[in-house]
């Protein structure tokens, strides 16, 4: 397992190869802490979910089809704290330039300015961009806000959590969409 976290400063780079391991574990870690009672144990505590998620982490570095996509790592006392990643929109969007798919913080982590950081590393804070994020979650809803991020009205239902859409600097106001997934 990862070391413990201590007060050590944060620092944050591209995600390489190598991490790919740590980068699944903290996936998995920061959700359980984050949707313990959102989503069903039995997606959290299955025993090949780190599996998938390196195949996926794996897949993100590696793979053509995400070269335009940005993936960070934060890590304190070269232990791997939080992870992100931010790429072109699936369905492509002319409001925003950018989606963040991934942006994790061990709850250890939290307050570090280890988010913060994540979120720089992946999307320039003058960039129109777009996100999902589990309602409720009022945490992770005030610091997207505190970062520019405002609810548009649209929501969705993925892997049983609801979400809704915050967006940033769109280039137009975003209209709901009607649900998707």
């Amino acid at each position: 397992m990862d070391s413990p976290v201590t007060d050590s400063p944060i620092a944050v780079r591209p995600a390489r190869v190598g991490d790919v391991p740590a980068m699944a574990r903290v996936l998995v870690r920061s959700w359980q802490e984050t949707y313990r009672g959102l989503m069903p144990d039995s997606v959290l505590d299955d025993p090949g979910l780190v599996g998938v998620r390196e195949r996926f982490w794996k897949a993100a570095l590696v793979d053509e089809r995400y070269r335009a996509n940005r993936v960070a790592v934060a890590e304190r006392d070269d232990a791997i704290v939080g992870v992100a990643m931010a790429g072109p929109p699936e369905v492509p969007e002319p409001a925003w330039e950018l989606h963040l798919y991934v942006l994790y913080v061990l709850a250890a982590a939290h307050g570090s300015g280890a988010g913060a950081a994540l979120l720089d590393a992946v999307i320039g804070s003058d960039q129109p961009a777009a996100l999902w994020v589990a309602d409720p979650n009022p945490r992770a809803q005030a610091f997207y806000a505190k970062h520019g991020f405002v609810a548009d009205g649209t929501v969705q239902v993925d892997r049983g959590v609801r979400e809704i859409r915050m967006v940033r600097g769109s280039r137009r106001p975003a209209a709901p969409q009607p649900t998707r997934r």
